[in-house]
């Protein structure tokens, strides 16, 4: 091989026709900080427009922090496009967003398990007396109001990070690592993903070791729904209510932060290692034995619909967009298909270092 072609073939997969997934991580990230550094700073600088430098009220902290949550949320669904169809040589529907029935369905199931989880950690720890219920639709100002956004807020939250995290990063892991076999890869793609989702929330107040390890294993718990069914909708799903009724429903803190609105304003009195203390439910073995919980009802799920608990292939198996065919190309073949007498056996594609 000449030195030339050796040389290039290092940082290109010439089977692929992309980068190499190390390369290819390294770049995406780039460019996805980036939008989300560019969107927080337009946030701060439009609120600093509108207040008035004479005046001697400072920035609502919670207006801004839900501001510039929404804004990286955007900023990181946005920038996905160009990173999936440059990069990744492929759609941002191929990170887990084939919207049909089944997607629904499954979204359906996460959101509901998404709340069973919470409610189970707040009657568990209601009746160790652990939590006292001290109020009930507490709010600064309009309730109705304040929820509304905070199911924005939340959504959004779960749509980028599960886009960012299982949809993005894990793929391109597993992609990446498959020369290894297929468990192997997923195996490390899972570890890997999750301990940087764990460590996305490392910085969030009070935020102890335990925490952050907690957080890390819910990843393990949304990557799950990812890896059975090759779709986004059951970590979504999950996510969204899991953070909603979390803070908004119950009143804990969620990851370490507060919300103004809640439909029961709840004081916990309980032993931290159980409750999580002001981090929340995450920061406690409350927390971890939801988790689990939700772990085993995400396989249970899976099995119950669809019959099967193996790895979905396209985690692992990229459909690149250079490699579908046309319309025209696909009728011609099913045309050429039910002409010929014998069936006709697929091969997989010959791969090259």
């Amino acid at each position: 091989m000449h030195p030339v072609v050796a040389l290039r073939n290092a940082f290109r997969n010439p089977t692929e026709r992309r980068l190499r997934a190390p390369l290819r991580i390294v770049a995406g990230g780039i460019v996805l900080v980036a939008a989300v550094i560019a969107a927080q700073v337009g946030v701060v600088l439009a609120l600093h427009s509108r207040l008035d430098p004479a005046s001697s009220l400072e920035f609502d902290s919670a207006l801004v922090f839900g501001l510039s949550a929404v804004a990286a949320g955007v900023a990181v669904l946005v920038a996905l496009v160009p990173v999936a169809w440059v990069l990744d040589k492929r759609t941002v529907a191929d990170y887990g967003f084939r919207f049909d029935r089944d997607w629904w369905a499954d979204c359906a199931f996460g959101l509901g398990l998404g709340v069973a989880l919470q409610a189970a950690v707040f009657l568990v720890g209601w009746a160790a007396g652990w939590f006292t219920v001290v109020g009930v639709f507490r709010a600064d100002g309009s309730f109705l109001l304040g929820f509304a956004a905070l199911v924005g807020l939340f959504v959004v939250v779960g749509v980028y990070e599960e886009a960012l995290v299982r949809g993005w990063l894990l793929t391109n892991l597993a992609e990446g690592l498959r020369s290894a076999g297929t468990r192997a890869a997923v195996v490390v793609a899972l570890v890997a993903s999750s301990a940087v989702f764990g460590l996305l929330h490392a910085g969030n107040p009070g935020a102890t070791p335990f925490a952050v390890a907690v957080i890390s294993l819910a990843g393990v718990m949304l990557a799950a729904g990812y890896l059975l069914t090759g779709e986004l909708a059951i970590p979504i799903g999950i996510h969204v209510t899991w953070n909603l009724a979390q803070g908004a429903v119950f009143g804990h803190g969620v990851s370490g932060l507060g919300t103004e609105v809640t439909v029961v304003a709840t004081e916990t009195t309980g032993p931290a290692l159980w409750t999580g203390g002001g981090f929340g439910p995450e920061g406690g073995l409350l927390g971890l034995f939801a988790v689990l919980a939700g772990c085993v009802a995400v396989v249970g799920w899976v099995r119950l619909r669809t019959g099967d608990l193996g790895i979905h292939p396209v985690v692992t198996t990229p459909t690149l967009r250079g490699d579908r065919p046309r319309e025209e190309d696909s009728s011609a073949a099913a045309a050429d298909a039910d002409s010929v007498a014998e069936p006709v056996t697929e091969t997989e594609p010959d791969e090259r270092p």
